[in-house]
């Protein structure tokens, strides 16, 4: 059971690492969180540890972006905050995506849980009283 702190924003590379870590062989991730919880945050600093070296930004309107890491390596990040029907994964080929060899990480996996595979990690990150986070995996 993945559970990493994240005690300030100096400390989200440290975190990223040990999600990498804790990852393995996992390309599949969903994070979960009230707006704001850091979840792009985090998974900027994630494709930094997998060896992005170009700007990571949150894809609200584009839906997806597109990253590269320095072996060559696809990375998709998907924001579905702006779905409003499921029709809408359909329309962006969702499945080529996600049933793919690349990695894929998704923000707001709830807009669309039911096209989201079993094989996906699923994490939650908490927003603690004193400000710091706890990424957590949802059994």
């Amino acid at each position: 059971m993945i559970q990493i702190q994240v005690t300030d924003i100096h400390s989200v590379d440290h975190a990223a690492k040990q999600l990498v870590t804790k990852m393995g062989t996992c390309k599949k991730v969903a994070f979960s969180g009230e707006m704001g919880a850091g979840k792009t945050t985090l998974i900027k600093a994630v494709c930094r540890v997998l060896g992005v070296r170009e700007m990571v930004n949150s894809p609200t309107f584009a839906l997806i972006n597109e990253y590269f890491t320095d072996r060559g390596e696809s990375i998709f990040h998907f924001d579905l905050y702006r779905i409003e029907e499921i029709s809408e994964m359909y329309d962006l080929g969702y499945e080529d995506y996600f049933f793919s060899d690349a990695y894929c990480f998704v923000e707001w996996p709830e807009k669309a849980s039911e096209l989201i595979p079993d094989e996906f990690l699923f994490l939650h990150i908490d927003v603690k009283e004193d400000g710091s986070r706890l990424i957590r995996e949802n059994a």
